[in-house]
């Protein structure tokens, strides 16, 4: 990596970098230091010749290497010029002509650089460095690390640092994504990735007559789609009215520590509307922690000793009888204690209320019988406890109430893979055994193999009535007649006799144990189950 000696970042100064909340609160578009090309403004859209993305990475074990790949992909299906380079072999002299940069980096070690990088970290450190050096520069930093280390993405947070003190704009927040987290880094990277298109977007709109090519969206039979819901429209009204909240109001977030992350989506700024609607969970049931902090804001002196009650070690039986039996939401409970609720400081929200995590279902439709169209199999949920009000699913009943003959809605959502596996070899015949919506991922496997012409499926289908829950019954049935599927189904509250052998008189278990799949359990075959069936009762 050669710099020239005559490069702009060649000259000596000496300033003092900016505090670490300083690209929150100044102005956008402001004049650089002279010696530094001209600022431009992250508001003003660029023409189609300016549509130039360049994605760099350090890697140490190819994990950021991959998602930088990935963005460039992405990037080329909205019609951009991308380059992705290692951080090392690229030209850091030419960093102060670029005008859109996405970096992607591991933390390694003790919160070390990974190797492709070292040379390009100690340049970007050197002290005669221009502070405005990099004020036409919108970047985003996208960090990979592990929070068992203490160091936990210190490259990603030092280096979204660094080039903000050298004038960079950043479009967000630094993603931090963590090997930890029950999703692995995808839960942080999928949805922070979502925003960052739309930023970027609004920069460089596609010109008239482009549209975004189709995404290659890949999976296979036992994948999932992660989908992220939002709060019913009332609930948020509630919301806002129980602590005299103006829902339009606009805020802009600010790290409180030097070293703290902000939330990667949600947009700069932000209004309440957004914050209460996207990220904070409002309806899932509290924890101890949550009444223990609203404890601390409560002026009236019942609410305070009932709040300090449920936070205690000796009120755990109680709380479990208020909140945990009934299944009682974030909202309730706020409502229950109505002047604690109106005195909580609006900055003490993202501290009391966990966000909407993303839900996960399995795929159950298969790319060769419909390779554009991602299918679910879904229960809405909703039932009734002591409470008066039913309870209700916040994904499904959400997804349930979109109509797509009102027009369009978008639905975040992202693939991962799933812990499912199926023969690698299609002439494996397969048992599968999948009670209600259990069956989702067998159906995209059947569809598959179907596709592909193989037999010897075999599916042990279960639920309680016929009449209302046997699902892609007309399909299952259609294969049977085909020859693709033998079909076993069992209805705990139809009849006394509950199981049937589609295609035989016998039982199932009498089925498998007089040999009727001879070859699946003694030889080559493969057994399938959805992870609840081993708790299932016989």
């Amino acid at each position: 990596m050669c710099v020239p000696e005559s490069s702009h970042w060649g000259k000596k100064t000496k300033t003092n970098p900016p505090p670490f909340f300083f690209f929150f609160l100044r102005a956008r578009g402001k004049s650089c230091d002279a010696a530094a090309p001209l600022c431009r403004s992250s508001s003003v859209t660029r023409p189609m010749a300016e549509r130039k993305l360049l994605v760099l990475f350090g890697s140490q074990t190819g994990t950021a290497q991959d998602t930088a790949e990935r963005i460039g992909r992405e990037a080329k299906r909205r019609h951009f010029q991308c380059r992705v380079e290692a951080l090392d072999s690229y030209d850091v002299a030419n960093l102060i002509n670029e005008l859109l940069v996405v970096f992607v980096c591991a933390t390694t070690g003790q919160g070390d650089p990974p190797d492709n990088m070292k040379m390009f970290w100690r340049f970007l450190f050197r002290k005669n460095l221009p502070p405005g050096s990099l004020c036409q520069l919108d970047y985003a930093v996208l960090g990979l690390g592990d929070s068992s280390y203490p160091k936990f993405n210190f490259v990603a947070k030092k280096l979204h640092k660094r080039v903000l003190q050298l004038g960079g704009n950043p479009l967000l927040p630094v993603a931090l994504g963590d090997d930890q987290h029950d999703l692995g880094p995808d839960a942080v990277v999928d949805p922070w990735l979502l925003v960052l298109w739309d930023k970027i977007l609004a920069l460089y709109p596609l010109p008239p007559g482009l549209e975004m090519i189709s995404p290659d969206v890949r999976f296979s039979a036992g994948d999932v789609v992660m989908i992220q819901p939002q709060n019913y429209p009332e609930d948020v009204q509630q919301f806002c009215q129980l602590l005299r909240l103006d829902p339009d109001r606009r805020f802009v977030l600010k790290p409180t520590e030097p070293n703290a992350s902000l939330p990667a989506l949600l947009p700069q700024p932000c209004t309440i509307q957004h914050l209460v609607t996207h990220y904070l969970d409002i309806s899932c049931v509290p924890r101890r922690s949550f009444f223990e902090l609203l404890s601390y804001f409560s002026t009236n002196e019942l609410e305070r000793e009932k709040l300090q009650e449920f936070s205690s070690a000796q009120g755990q039986e109680e709380l479990y009888s208020y909140c945990n039996r009934p299944r009682r939401t974030t909202l309730e409970a706020l409502w229950d204690f109505p002047h604690t609720t109106c005195a909580i400081p609006p900055e003490y929200l993202l501290d009391l209320i966990p966000r909407i995590r993303p839900r996960a279902f399995s795929i159950a439709s298969s790319m060769l019988a419909h390779p554009d169209r991602i299918q679910i199999l879904m229960a809405v949920v909703r039932y009734k406890t002591q409470l008066s009000k039913p309870r209700r699913g916040l994904c499904s009943t959400w997804l349930a109430s979109l109509n797509p003959e009102q027009g369009d809605f978008r639905v975040p959502l992202w693939v991962k893979k799933g812990g499912m596996k199926f023969p690698a070899d299609p002439d494996t015949p397969v048992i599968m055994i999948g009670p209600g919506t259990g069956v989702a991922p067998f159906r995209a496997a059947i569809q598959e193999r179907v596709a592909q012409g193989r037999r010897g499926n075999c599916l042990f289908f279960g639920c309680r009535q016929k009449s209302k829950d046997f699902y892609c019954q007309a399909e299952w049935e259609e294969l049977v007649t085909k020859g693709f599927l033998t079909l076993f189904t069992a209805f705990s509250r139809d009849q006394e006799c509950q199981a049937d052998a589609s295609g035989g008189g016998r039982s199932p278990a009498v089925s498998v144990a007089a040999g009727r799949w001879p070859v699946t359990l003694r030889s080559r075959g493969a057994f399938n189950s959805p992870g609840t069936v081993p708790a299932l009762p016989v």
